[in-house]
């Protein structure tokens, strides 16, 4: 960061997962402006992730994007990303496993039909179960309080609430 011109509109953004790790002179003041400390998504942010995620996926229409962000409290934007291409392909293997049935029960493969519907046209509820059976939530309870520990530790807002008032010295009239 130094030897940057002054004259020069340049931002520095850095992210981690790892705030324990950086090095204390990047968190000193006058290196960066502001720390940002952003949370697990809450239940609204959760929707929203499903729906940008499957928003090209076909759902059953009893699947509810808000059951599943009820059912996702503590889930990173990662972890539920995971959860749908979990789903999904659950969904695969499903439209995999009815393809080789509908195979064999063909005799002749000239009676194929190449427009053959989708057997799986949409995620069900079904392949949404199969997901959460193996999905895992990948920040604990102890990483959550270490990243808030940084925060609060990083936070000036919290040192000036902690700060002595100063008592200027009465200006009488003066600025």
């Amino acid at each position: 960061m130094d030897g940057v011109g002054q004259k020069k509109n340049v931002f520095f953004i850095g992210a981690t997962n790892r705030p324990d790790i950086l090095d204390p002179a990047i968190t000193r003041p006058g290196r960066l402006d502001q720390l940002i400390y952003i949370p697990l998504p809450d239940h609204k942010s959760r929707i929203s992730v499903f729906k940008a995620v499957l928003k090209k996926t076909p759902i059953a229409k009893n699947v509810s994007f808000e059951t599943l962000a009820a059912l996702t409290d503590g889930y990173s934007g990662a972890d539920l990303t995971e959860l749908c291409q979990r789903a999904t392909k659950s969904a695969i293997r499903e439209s995999i496993e009815a393809d080789e049935q509908r195979k064999k029960l063909m005799k002749d493969e000239d009676d194929m039909q190449e427009d053959a519907e989708d057997p799986v046209p949409v995620l069900t509820r079904a392949h949404f179960e199969e997901a959460f059976a193996g999905s895992r939530v990948s920040v604990t309870k102890d990483t959550i309080l270490q990243y808030e520990k940084f925060r609060d530790n990083n936070d000036p807002s919290k040192k000036a609430a902690n700060r002595k008032k100063i008592e200027w010295p009465k200006d009488n009239g003066k600025n």
